[in-house]
């Protein structure tokens, strides 16, 4: 069979993680030897400029990394759609795009958003019907085989194990971020690395007073602009380096090297799994909280124990005080070590799944050769 080529539609809503989940997936899909074309259309190349530097934000057409990148105006150039359309997280191609898609009678995939809640099974892969006749079909990633899985490289776990190997990357990564070098050096004696991306309502102030009040001392590294009102409660005790947005290749080993992690979004937590460390992670706010239902049952599916549920929800309804000795709590001892193994364990038993971009091809191929 002809191999496939794919056209993704990406609109940035939350700053990076719309185009991180896109531009990963481009990257996994043109890797693949059924892929020999693949088209990313996005709406904004300043925020996508920001984790891939080679970005130009004046061009309308590039490409990087064998990638073809559109920048989707109003009215973007007419083109032949290529057999397959992927709209991330329901973003709708351009009306004359989708009588593009008539011609070529592409298929249609609706690549929706993250989700670890049970209904996602009943209606991952299902059609939705199509004045046009396109075939359009929801995909869902997720936590189990009746999903889409999690975006994946297939060598993502032994490239985390060879890095963190050898140490000297790891200070070299840091020293490149701009870590002061008496930080990297509290780190090589023992100190805590922790890595920081919320959003504004995370009750950041709450990790810093909690951790001042610890032992071991920590370097705390935070994304440029994420929150820049925490550097004023650094203390001896915990450092606050605001770093550079980087790369994703350069994200991923952040993570990797991490004692521990907050995240946010979709992008971020995939990639925080990968690197089997322990983790928080603050989901995107929605009304009437249904937010919280889906942190809910990520946790049920988690192995963490009920004191690391209760401070992620914490976390995320922004309880300070709640927040404050349930981290400390989870930080010492015993509690510390066993969120440790949960977190690798977990790692370990999700790799186990087929990766997104690969149940992506074999749905696709399948509804090719039935279609």
């Amino acid at each position: 069979m002809a191999r496939l080529s794919f056209d993704i539609f990406c609109r940035v809503v939350d700053n990076f993680g719309d185009i991180g989940v896109c531009w990963r997936l481009a990257k996994q899909l043109i890797a693949m030897p059924e892929t020999h074309n693949v088209r990313l259309w996005v709406d904004d190349l300043h925020s996508f400029m920001r984790i891939e530097r080679r970005i130009d934000t004046s061009a309308g057409q590039q490409w990087v990394d064998a990638i073809e990148i559109r920048h989707w105006t109003e009215q973007p150039n007419p083109v032949q759609a290529h057999d397959i359309v992927i709209e991330a997280f329901a973003c709708e191609p351009p009306a004359a795009f989708i009588d593009a898609m008539v011609t070529s009678n592409s298929l249609w995939i609706n690549l929706e958003y993250l989700s670890a809640e049970s209904w996602i099974e009943t209606c991952h892969a299902m059609p939705s019907t199509q004045a046009t006749g396109l075939r359009k079909y929801f995909f869902f990633p997720g936590f189990t085989p009746a999903t889409g899985g999690l975006l994946r490289e297939p060598d993502v776990v032994p490239a985390r194990d060879n890095w963190l190997a050898d140490p000297a990357l790891r200070w070299e990564l840091l020293r490149a971020i701009g870590v002061p070098p008496p930080q990297v050096e509290r780190l090589q004696n023992g100190g805590r690395q922790i890595f920081l991306f919320c959003y504004p309502d995370a009750p950041a102030q709450a990790l810093v007073r909690s951790l001042n009040q610890q032992v071991t001392p920590t370097v705390l590294i935070v994304p440029s602009g994420v929150y820049p009102s925490l550097s004023s409660h650094q203390s001896d005790i915990v450092h606050i380096h605001e770093m550079p947005f980087v790369s994703q290749a350069a994200f991923d080993r952040l993570l990797w090297s991490s004692d521990l992690n907050f995240v946010r979004g979709e992008d971020s937590l995939v990639r925080a799994l990968w690197a089997g460390k322990p983790l928080v992670w603050q989901i995107y706010a929605q009304e009437a909280n249904s937010h919280m239902i889906k942190l809910q049952a990520w946790l049920d599916r988690s192995p963490y124990k009920p004191q690391i549920h209760q401070l992620m929800k914490s976390w995320n309804t922004g309880d300070q005080e709640a927040f404050t000795s349930q981290i400390h709590d989870a930080l010492q001892g015993i509690n510390w070590t066993q969120w440790q193994s949960d977190s690798a364990q977990w790692s370990r038993t999700l790799t186990n799944l087929p990766d997104l971009a690969t149940s992506l091809v074999s749905f696709c191929t399948q509804q090719q050769r039935s279609g």
